[in-house]
């Protein structure tokens, strides 16, 4: 799932420096970590000891530390530290089919991410959801809608679900700059996303997904749905996601 057809600029406009602090700080940590040959199971440094020698906050080095694991690099281990995973792909596959977050696409286009929460809230889980998550009816449910930005454009509208048994943080966290994913990454025990049923569909938008998109001619929206599983096979996250039509390109691989 790729967005698209955002300006493009010239080779050179855009330096290093125009990148977020946080993108700037994952690079040259990720960079560090390979050039010393570490493999999978190694442990980081503290956070402290980190921050210091990249001379940012601690805040700047977490949400580093976040997008590093947000693409499978890092994990981390409750009162234990940051740990490298092995995997060396950007994004996390099984079977031909590829969970990629959309924090994950900007990080590896470099591109700056933002996130606008129009609704964050747990709530208890209706049939439907219980029967698609295999919870409970009624269970508590993490429910979020979001506005994401790529480099100041409206891409996408977010609904996301989670089951709040599976992660409880997901209540007390700040969305607008932390990522769902690497958020999931962290819990113990960690919520690994690995593959995902998906099915997209192009229609008109409806109201007030033609105000929210900025959306002021014809342009169609892709409505994607998706229904993402962990590294135990068991349902993490359900989704739907209504894309600019004009900034979203669906690609995937079709295998035997």
């Amino acid at each position: 799932m790729t967005p698209s057809d955002l300006p493009s600029f010239p080779q050179g406009l855009l330096s290093d420096d125009a990148l977020p602090r946080y993108v700037q700080v994952a690079a040259r940590l990720w960079d560090d970590i390979t050039a010393r040959g570490a493999k999978a199971g190694d442990r980081l440094p503290s956070e402290r000891s980190l921050a210091t020698r990249y001379a940012v906050s601690r805040d700047t080095l977490r949400a580093a530390l976040a997008e590093l694991a947000n693409r499978g690099l890092l994990e981390s281990a409750a009162a234990r530290g940051w740990f490298v995973t092995g995997n060396d792909q950007a994004v996390t596959s099984a079977g031909g089919h590829t969970v990629e977050g959309f924090a994950d696409y900007a990080l590896k286009h470099g591109l700056a991410t933002r996130s606008r929460v129009l609704e964050s809230r747990t709530r208890p889980a209706t049939v439907n959801e219980a029967e698609m998550l295999r919870i409970g009816p009624g269970a508590a449910l993490f429910e979020m809608r979001r506005l994401r930005f790529l480099d100041g454009l409206v891409v996408v509208l977010e609904h996301n679900r989670v089951p709040l048994a599976l992660c409880p943080a997901l209540a007390d966290t700040d969305f607008a700059a932390a990522s769902l994913y690497a958020t999931l990454r962290s819990a113990d025990p960690a919520q690994v996303p690995r593959i995902a049923d998906y099915s997209v569909g192009a229609r008109q938008p409806e109201a007030h997904e033609r105000e929210l998109l900025e959306i002021d001619d014809g342009t169609p929206v892709l409505v994607a749905e998706q229904l993402t599983f962990n590294q135990d096979g068991r349902p993490l996250e359900l989704t739907m996601q209504v894309y600019r039509g004009d900034r979203y390109r669906f690609r995937a691989s079709i295998t035997d």
